[in-house]
């Protein structure tokens, strides 16, 4: 008898595995969903958002990316690539992700959150509450240095810089045209948004 009880707790153990819902599920899912060219797709507490890359987006994006170029190397940069951050079922495709000069990626190709020391995220309008929300308070949890979030709908940038928590205790503003410097963090450059383009 015995057996038996110990054959149904293994059973019932295997089951909550099976049914367990995980971020590796769920991309798994999104893979064999037919999502439109074009569109990111990044899970945020367990809900899945797809986003249209408009070609405002795209070149702020490689705005910023030239820009980063300067001081860190190709393979320390990530564009739309999935790293899971802290919390329940957060696997972001951060716009932009530079990475620390001692990141390896996990046996699953994957990046570590730890060694992600800026995010740059071009708003969208229907994501804009997750950059502000929960995104941030997971990328300050993850404690990422230097948080940018682009606004092209009205040319302007906030920059969020020493993480506490879920919190960042600094938020600055900057106008597109004037310069976002960060030579007192760990990115050690001057980003520049004359060319940013609005829309």
């Amino acid at each position: 008898m015995t057996v038996v009880e110990t054959d149904r707790i293994a059973m019932a153990d295997e089951s909550d595995d099976k049914d367990k819902l995980t971020l590796d599920r769920m991309f798994e899912w999104l893979e064999e969903l037919p999502v439109p060219e074009g569109y990111k797709v990044e899970i945020v507490a367990g809900n899945i958002f797809m986003s249209p890359q408009r070609m405002t987006h795209w070149q702020i994006i490689v705005g910023i990316y030239e820009q980063l170029r300067a001081v860190y190397p190709r393979d320390r940069l990530a564009s739309d690539v999935r790293i899971d951050f802290p919390g329940d079922l957060n696997g972001f495709a951060s716009d932009m992700a530079a990475l620390s000069k001692d990141a390896t990626p996990d046996e699953k190709g994957r990046w570590s959150y730890e060694d992600v020391e800026f995010i740059a995220e071009v708003l969208s309008k229907k994501t804009a509450m997750n950059d502000y929300g929960p995104k941030k308070a997971a990328y300050a949890t993850a404690g990422v240095p230097v948080y940018l979030v682009v606004d092209p709908y009205i040319g302007r940038c906030r920059v969020f810089t020493e993480p506490k928590n879920d919190e960042y205790g600094v938020d600055r503003t900057v106008d597109f045209g004037e310069e976002i410097k960060l030579k007192d963090t760990v990115v050690g450059l001057t980003l520049k948004t004359d060319e940013f383009p609005r829309g």
